[in-house]
């Protein structure tokens, strides 16, 4: 199926919204039977944030906090902070330009875990930013039960962020993640032991983070670097330089451009191979 690049967007409406509005009005028409679903997170909503805000409290409600519950209190975050909104937008974006797996905005938007896991995690930043620090490590707990993935509420995650498939991602309190980073299941960004304090990496702006990549103690992986699948880095990586292998060495610099939007994850025939 092709990617469904042709959207009408309508006066004034943002470029992501009116793409996502089109596609779920052809997909309820398509489907009939996900018309009700379509209707009641996509088409009912005027904004983003209300499709959003909806769609996050359908999911994380349960028993102890109900869907409503959760609904006011992600539509206060956003009207508090509506970068959180702009943010979701280019996350958007970014899963739809990297995977080629996804057909448009509507099938990361119902369906994929790593999207609405950052989303989460963005409202649980806000909350704990405002003193609500336990509603904030239950949105944590809540989504680390629902889509496999645990993000401290601490952390500070950039902008267009593709966390592709999501399964096992793992990210620590002090963890920083630069704008337009990829990363792909079973991420770790961890700490090296039982210290306190500022102890988890900080991943530059463009960084791809291949399957299983284990980046551990408070280390800079620089901008644009790449960190090849099932590594284990402990040492610093320089921006633009590729790291792979167990323990880490520096295996090609400069690598490819923007690797986290090209998704390359293939290494250079002649490497450096030197330990970092």
């Amino acid at each position: 199926m092709a990617k469904l690049l042709e959207v009408v967007e309508p006066a004034g409406a943002p470029p992501v919204w009116a793409a996502l509005r089109n596609e779920a009005e052809r997909a309820a028409a398509d489907e009939p039977a996900l018309g009700s679903l379509l209707n009641s997170v996509i088409l009912t909503h005027k904004t983003l944030a209300g499709a959003l805000s909806y769609q996050l409290a359908r999911k994380l409600g349960d028993q102890e906090l109900r869907a409503m519950t959760i609904r006011e209190v992600v539509e206060d975050a956003y009207d508090a902070d509506p970068s959180l909104i702009a943010a979701a937008e280019a996350d958007l974006k970014a899963t739809f330009e990297r995977d080629p797996a996804c057909k448009g905005y509507v099938q990361p938007f119902l369906f994929f875990k790593g999207f609405m896991a950052v989303q989460a995690h963005r409202v649980g930043h806000w909350l704990i930013n405002h003193d609500r620090e336990t509603l904030a490590f239950y949105l944590q707990s809540r989504v680390s039960e629902l889509f496999q993935v645990d993000i401290n509420p601490r952390a500070k995650l950039g902008q267009g962020l593709f966390f592709d498939h999501g399964t096992g991602i793992v990210i620590g309190e002090t963890a920083v993640v630069g704008d337009d980073v990829s990363m792909l299941h079973g991420v770790t960004l961890g700490g090296t032991g039982a210290q306190r304090g500022d102890r988890h990496p900080k991943i530059g702006k463009g960084v791809l983070l291949g399957a299983g990549a284990k980046v551990l103690g408070n280390i800079e992986i620089g901008d644009f670097a790449k960190i090849a699948s099932g590594s284990v880095v402990l040492r610093p990586v320089p921006s633009g330089c590729t790291a792979a292998g167990v323990p880490a060495r520096i295996v090609n610099c400069p690598t490819c451009e923007e690797p986290a939007r090209t998704m390359d994850h293939t290494l250079a025939e002649v490497v450096y191979d030197y330990v970092i």
